[in-house]
């Protein structure tokens, strides 16, 4: 089982994300509503998935990302937002993810698909 942490600013949609997730086999580990707490929780939690907002308030996605990709054997890290893919361009990839599921797409199918 995919051990997930779940990073985002809005409580109701970690919530929803948890519940989905779960539900379709992903043992979620922990949930954060920022940056600094998202490089905490990866440290303490040992994730294989970070599913990681673009947008926090203290740190954004893409320098969270990219730290998380410094480490040896860091978690893979699946962004995800309300705006589209397109916006983002290829910051998506230069910061090390493994790619971008808009919340409105959100499953554990697509997260899988991203990190095999």
């Amino acid at each position: 089982m995919r051990r997930l942490l779940i990073v985002d600013d809005d409580q109701r949609f970690r919530g929803i994300a948890r519940a989905l997730l779960e539900s379709e086999g992903f043992q979620v580990v922990g949930d954060v509503d920022g940056g600094e707490a998202a490089l905490d929780a990866a440290r303490r939690l040992e994730p294989d998935i970070v599913l990681l907002d673009i947008h926090l308030p203290d740190l954004d996605g893409f320098e969270v990302a990219e730290r998380l990709a410094a480490d040896e054997g860091g978690p893979a890290v699946v962004f995800t937002s309300t705006r589209e893919e397109c916006e983002f361009g290829s910051r998506i990839y230069d910061h090390g993810a493994r790619g971008f599921v808009p919340k409105d797409e959100l499953s554990a199918e697509r997260i899988a698909s991203l990190c095999e």
